[in-house]
């Protein structure tokens, strides 16, 4: 009497496996690695309509950020391209606070900022509010230049858009050298289970055939 041994191919397995690999390397880590620290609130908040300007803007972000000269800048415009910030943004934290021109006249204001994430890349992005009632009076206008947002423009350059950032974007992307690695790894993978295979059936050659399991 013979009996016959079934044997289970590893292919099977190590096929999973690896394709479980090159799922995190494709989807979880370019999205871990692209969730920086974002705005979660503000005072003004975006889009909101206030009375007056308030003597600050606050931000509060998803985490506490990185601190240093240049890290942190906020601008922010009135209707006219005046930037009414005064002052250096204060930084407490996941918290930034900037001063604000107790003078500023009625209309759109729009906010730019930029901040170092608690990951160490620089982040940036903008949004707008309204003031309903002028506080700048008839007091007559000073003959002083407005500040200089940011770099001495009335469009600031310094603060990067989230489009000129390459590490900020709403989901993620996936980097030609990572897409090349994944294909790489799908390719050893196909090799080793025909290798597999292949020496399976030649070791075995009647694995196939319908032996019965005992004579």
């Amino acid at each position: 009497m013979r009996t016959l041994t079934l044997r289970r191919s590893p292919a099977p397995f190590a096929l999973a496996t690896t394709l479980l690999v090159a799922f995190f390397l494709l989807f979880a880590w370019p999205q871990s690695a692209a969730a920086h620290d974002s705005l979660i609130d503000s005072d003004p908040a975006a889009d909101s309509t206030v009375d007056t300007l308030p003597a600050e803007l606050t931000l509060t972000f998803s985490a506490a950020l990185i601190g240093g000269e240049g890290a942190t800048e906020v601008v922010v415009l009135d209707a006219e391209g005046n930037n009414v910030a005064e002052g250096e943004p204060e930084l407490d934290g996941a918290i930034v606070i900037q001063p604000l021109s107790p003078a500023a006249a009625a209309g759109q204001y729009h906010v730019i900022w930029k901040v170092v994430s608690s990951d160490g890349h620089p982040t940036s992005d903008d949004f707008g509010f309204t003031v309903s009632t002028s506080t700048a009076g008839d007091t007559t206008p000073s003959t002083e230049s407005p500040a200089a947002p940011l770099e001495s423009s009335a469009t600031p350059t310094a603060a990067p858009t989230v489009a000129e950032d390459p590490n900020m974007t709403s989901g993620f992307s996936v980097s030609a050298p990572l897409l090349i690695g994944a294909a790489v790894i799908l390719l050893i993978v196909a090799f080793i289970v025909f290798t597999l295979v292949r020496s399976r059936r030649r070791s075995n050659p009647h694995a196939g055939s319908d032996d019965p399991a005992e004579r």
